[in-house]
């Protein structure tokens, strides 16, 4: 029988095998690193383009937020002056009021009686004085409560003041009174008095 070697064929066919598998891989890698890098500029492209629309977005939020503040401030000054309008409406509407107070005051003050103090608080007048005597207090709460411009007259303290060795005595008093306007007559309203 003849010696036939097949060893360096073999070799031969194992050396082509290694070098193919090499190249694969090396293929392999390339591509993989290729197909990596592709996907690294893909994903900073993208994270580029986000971070660009969020920076859009707070620098919106922040004009926003100045308008936002500044439609607040025009509410608050708004308030401001309507409830100054409100003020003086009130004013000029009350100001004939005033003067018809202080008229019927002196119209309701009866002889022998004075006031200190007078004083308005909303609706409410406190009214501190002195009298000759007690009758005097009385006569001064009738003629309040007969007023049409006050109702509900209400005496909150009478003292006598009296000095020793004088024959004249005389009587502080404190009272509150409420300020009403007199109903409107239709009639004076439309300007017809019979």
């Amino acid at each position: 029988m003849a010696r036939i070697n097949l060893l360096p064929w073999r070799e031969q066919q194992r050396e082509e095998r290694k070098k193919r598998f090499l190249i694969s891989l090396a293929g392999v890698l390339v591509a993989g690193i290729g197909a990596i890098f592709l996907a690294d500029q893909y994903l900073s492209s993208a994270i580029d383009h986000q971070n660009a629309r969020n920076q859009f977005i707070k620098t919106e939020i922040v004009q926003l937020d100045a308008r936002i503040k500044e439609i607040s401030e025009l509410k608050a000054r708004r308030k401001q002056l309507l409830e100054r309008m409100k003020i003086i409406q009130d004013l000029q509407g009350n100001r004939p009021i005033i003067g018809r107070i202080f008229d019927q005051l002196a119209r309701t003050l009866p002889d022998g009686v004075y006031f200190n103090e007078v004083k308005m608080t909303d609706q409410l007048i406190s009214i501190s004085g002195a009298a000759e005597s007690n009758n005097r207090v009385s006569d001064l709460l009738r003629n309040l409560d007969a007023s049409d411009w006050m109702e509900a007259p209400s005496l909150t303290e009478v003292k006598a003041n009296s000095a020793v060795g004088s024959a004249d005595q005389s009587n502080s008093f404190q009272l509150t009174v409420r300020q009403t306007q007199p109903p409107v007559d239709p009639a004076d309203a439309k300007g017809t008095k019979p």
